[in-house]
């Protein structure tokens, strides 16, 4: 993987339960029903997918030339940032199932697309068109459905890379 944190999330679901257990000793959850780390891992794995391509797509479009003037290289960077905070939380919303960190991946959509709003326009760039936010999105219905064909992509992700050219 490549992003640390979640390799060694996923190094600990897939081994680290059965290391943790000292050779020999019995636990009560041993011969538990529940999920096994691998299965918790599997039904996780479309939500690290989503995430690790926002993380991908966000230090890409980071990745600019400076131009010498600050405020737009600034603006440049930004722009991905905020919308690779956008992709993080509509990740969320459509795998996370606690109720206050979905309300809060609500709030960070509104609150990055405004900024990034705010940004295009102290520097007299163009605006796209109106859209919904999309902040109500529904979870997949399988694990072979693609998640991006649920929510349309944000505007503000068509246009992130407008004025990388100067």
């Amino acid at each position: 993987m490549r992003y640390p944190i979640l390799a060694a999330v996923a190094l600990a679901l897939t081994t680290g339960i059965a290391a943790s257990t000292p050779a020999g000793a019995q636990t009560a959850h041993t011969h538990s029903a529940g999920p096994t780390a691998a299965s918790v891992f599997e039904e996780e794995a479309p939500f690290l997918a989503e995430n690790n391509a926002a993380m991908d797509r966000m230090m890409s479009g980071m990745a600019v030339k400076p131009t010498g003037d600050v405020d737009a290289d600034f603006t440049v960077m930004m722009i991905p940032h905020h919308q690779g905070a956008i992709d993080m939380a509509l990740a969320e919303l459509r795998y996370g199932k606690n109720e206050q960190l979905r309300r809060i991946a609500q709030e960070i959509i509104v609150d990055q697309q405004q900024e990034i709003a705010a940004m295009r326009m102290a520097l007299g760039q163009p605006l796209p068109p109106s859209v919904p936010v999309p902040t109500q999105v529904s979870p997949p219905q399988s694990p072979s459905q693609a998640p991006a064909s649920q929510t349309p992509p944000s505007p503000m992700h068509m246009h992130m890379n407008e004025g990388q050219s100067k």
